[in-house]
């Protein structure tokens, strides 16, 4: 399963990339089907199945939700987010449902405090993230009932390449 995913955002982000695209309008924004927005989903499908730990912040130690992004962002672009969700959800510009684009980040409120869970939109209505202690890293669906309910909101964050 995981690399069929895998195997789709490569074979995906390959085709896209070779293609000749017209530009987006504005040089700062990254449609979905850019190459540089699809180095966040690759970065973040290469974490599938890493253990999850609080506080974590590598793939040798484990994720916690906010180091996972962290990671895929320092990675993907060389960006420092912070280390926390919170603190993420305020980076980037807000984004409704209607425009959530591959390599968005998803916020919800599982910890009974807005904006306590960050994850990686991929597109299709899936997102991938580190869940909780005892998980692994996962893509889970957004339309699953336990996510619709505590969605807080989708912010894009981009690379300043």
């Amino acid at each position: 399963m995981h690399f069929k995913i895998l195997f789709s955002m490569i074979f995906a982000s390959a085709v896209y990339g070779c293609g000749s695209l017209p530009s987006p309008p504005d040089a700062r924004e990254r449609p979905v089907h850019s190459p540089i927005r699809a180095e966040a989903v690759l970065q973040a499908l290469l974490a599938l199945g890493i253990e999850y730990h609080p506080g974590g912040r590598s793939p040798v130690t484990g994720f916690d939700c906010s180091g996972l992004v962290a990671h895929v962002y320092r990675e993907a672009y060389g960006m420092r987010l912070p280390h926390n969700a919170r603190a993420q959800s305020e980076a980037g510009r807000a984004v409704s449902l209607a425009e959530i684009e591959a390599g968005d980040l998803l916020f919800y409120d599982t910890q009974s405090r807005p904006f306590s869970h960050v994850g990686i939109y991929l597109g299709d209505g899936r997102f991938v993230h580190a869940p909780k202690a005892g998980a692994r890293v996962r893509v889970e669906r957004m339309e699953n009932p336990y996510w619709i309910q505590r969605f807080n909101g989708a912010r894009r964050v981009h690379a300043s390449l």
